[in-house]
């Protein structure tokens, strides 16, 4: 049996590199390190790098939990 997940994203959902750049305050080098490493969560939609939100928000969490520790 197969399930068919189906969500709704919308433009605001899904960031670029400059918008997570912003508001992390990091640069472009930091910010591809991220998701070369699998830090930070992205999709590739043709050559376009996009971030979800709720993925930024993940990881700024998780940073938290790891300082609060």
């Amino acid at each position: 049996m197969t399930t068919l997940l189906t969500v709704q994203i919308t433009n605001e959902d899904l960031l670029t590199v400059p918008q997570v750049m912003a508001r992390l305050q990091l640069g472009r080098s930091a910010v591809y390190d991220l998701l070369r490493t699998r830090q930070l969560a992205s999709i590739t939609l043709g050559r376009a790098r996009r971030i979800p939100a709720h993925a930024l928000n993940d990881f700024i969490r998780t940073r938290l939990e790891q300082d609060a520790a």
